[in-house]
């Protein structure tokens, strides 16, 4: 594992490392932020985000303002890289935005090319966990939040492996891939035809399915303003599919937001403490 950059800030550190991922079999990058409390011998809880498409390791953690928030409250972020990266990496035939790299959709690929390297479900809930309780003072404790297709990465990974995790928290999620323009493509190309795969990573009929071992606190936050609202993101989907199966799901529209950081660093603090409640939890 080799140190990229560090940072002071609000007391802690932000530091970014490369690392060979055996389940990616490429480089990945990811930051972390560790809160002053470990200073003080104290191993601290963590928080997985997973950002959205186009996005990389640094965009949560230079826009979103979430420092001094997760060193009130004493929780270590983690923030990956969103699709496996470098020589040999495929990307998608056109260069479109929404596949390929910079839009790993936290699946495990199965159709070729992608297979080799875009195992980005392994990655997030196996291999990355372990390298950061290996090498950093953090508890087995942690939760899980996201933007976009990182919201969607966290409701499926967190409702997949409630056993895991204590919370899950989203910003704009596409809760329901198999009904979208992002998710069709990205599930097809990753996936292939058969349509039995695609359900294991679509969070509303995830929800149906009651795929969960225990009921984890859910926060979905979003913006009535947002661009990709009708045609990507439909929360409606999984808000009903909650309340049909008993789930309590905390949900708020919030007037005039979009879909950017602007967004995100307006309510960040609230999703903070969101997680703390349940990380600190004795």
């Amino acid at each position: 594992m080799e140190l990229i950059s560090e940072n002071r800030v609000f007391g802690g550190w932000h530091k970014r490392y490369k690392h060979a991922s055996q389940v990616n079999n490429c480089d990945m990058t990811f930051a972390v932020y560790l809160p002053e409390q470990i200073e003080h011998g104290k191993k601290v809880p963590v928080l997985y985000w997973l950002s959205g498409l186009t996005c990389n390791d640094e965009n949560f953690m230079q826009k979103a303002g979430v420092f001094k928030y997760a060193t009130d409250h004493g929780i270590a972020i983690v923030a990956p890289d969103t699709s496996p990266r470098g020589e040999g990496v495929a990307d998608d035939p056109d260069g479109a935005y929404d596949f390929g790299l910079g839009a790993g959709f936290y699946v495990n690929a199965t159709e070729a090319p992608f297979a080799r390297h875009y195992n980005m479900y392994d990655y997030i809930t196996k291999e990355l966990p372990s390298l950061i309780e290996e090498h950093f003072p953090t508890s087995s404790k942690k939760s899980i939040s996201g933007h976009s297709m990182g919201g969607h990465g966290a409701l499926t990974i967190g409702l997949r492996n409630s056993h895991a995790y204590e919370s899950i928290s989203a910003f704009a999620p596409i809760v329901n891939p198999i009904d979208c323009p992002w998710g069709q493509k990205a599930l097809s190309g990753y996936l292939g035809t058969n349509k039995s795969a695609w359900l294991e990573y679509d969070a509303t009929e995830l929800m149906k399915a009651t795929a969960y071992a225990r009921k984890l606190p859910i926060k979905i936050d979003q913006g009535n303003a947002d661009q990709f609202l009708e045609a990507q993101l439909k929360p409606a989907h999984f808000l009903e599919a909650a309340k049909k199966n008993g789930y309590d799901v905390e949900f708020e529209s919030h007037e005039g937001y979009d879909h950017s950081y602007f967004f995100i660093s307006s309510f960040i603090e609230q999703h903070i403490a969101f997680h703390a409640m349940c990380l600190n939890e004795k």
